[in-house]
């Protein structure tokens, strides 16, 4: 880590902080998912710093980037995503993203057909489905928000403590980091009222890279379905689907050692 860089890209009027492994080798974009901010991706990045260039994007409203007042839907954060690949020169990074990030990777490869050379997803918002019929009240921030007030009011070690209770398969390097990034959050990332506004089937059927879904279990926590994961690959025949067994939600943090063989394995071949 001592050697990694970290600097800022002018994009769409913000400042957008990056974290980046550096070297002559092929780049990897990591998108972190809501909440969480580029470091979160610690342990991922030192495993795959010795064969890629990985970049490691602060989302605008996390990390170390701007926050402005509203602009924070999906097309926001691949906007903004395809001006730090672009300000840095990255020559058709492969994107690796987690929920809010996976969702960034995919409207990227739709609206950006060519700027990535694959995207891997981390159990992503399932847009291309019907959305359910609560869905509108689902996405209503309120429940965010005091979860946001309420870790904002711990320091730093109450909430590795609280994240080592609610999440005790995670490893100790997790910790930190993701602690660090509530920390650094900003309240003005609920402000997404509208997102996603696009026609998703139709933004699906546009990526032509080669797409990795990773899945888990929905019945603990994870949002992909295997319903939703066959959707997918109506829709992009290219995708291979991976499902990693006793995991939710965070996939990478709960069985990293299979996720980092999955995805290495995927990077391997594009």
């Amino acid at each position: 880590m001592s050697n990694w860089q970290s600097g800022n890209v002018d994009v769409n009027g913000l400042r957008m902080h990056y974290t980046r492994t550096g070297g002559q080798k092929p780049p990897v974009v990591l998108a972190h998912g809501f909440s969480d901010d580029g470091l979160c991706w610690t342990p991922v990045a030192q495993l795959l710093e010795s064969d890629y260039d990985v970049v490691m994007v602060d989302a605008r409203g996390h990390g170390k980037s701007d926050d402005p007042e509203e602009g924070y839907s999906s097309a926001d954060h691949a906007g903004d995503l395809a001006g730090v690949i672009k300000g840095l020169g990255l020559q058709r990074p492969a994107v690796l993203g987690h929920s809010m990030g996976a969702a960034t990777a995919i409207m990227l490869a739709g609206v950006y057909p060519d700027l990535p050379r694959a995207i891997l997803l981390e159990d992503p918002p399932a847009w291309w489905m019907p959305p359910p019929p609560d869905a509108a009240t689902s996405r209503r921030p309120a429940n965010f928000g005091s979860w946001i007030i309420k870790l904002k009011r711990m320091t730093r070690e109450e909430l590795i403590a609280q994240a080592h209770t609610d999440s005790p398969v995670w490893s100790e390097a997790e910790l930190g980091p993701w602690a660090d990034s509530k920390l650094r959050l900003s309240f003005r990332v609920l402000n997404r009222a509208g997102s996603p506004a696009q026609n998703q089937p139709e933004l699906v059927r546009r990526i032509t890279c080669p797409t990795l879904l990773i899945t888990a279990d929905p019945t603990r926590g994870s949002i992909v379905t295997p319903e939703a994961a066959q959707a997918l690959q109506a829709f992009l025949p290219q995708v291979q689907v991976t499902h990693i067994n006793d995991a939710g939600h965070n996939i990478r943090r709960e069985q990293f050692a299979r996720y980092m063989e999955v995805v290495k394995g995927f990077l391997a071949k594009v």
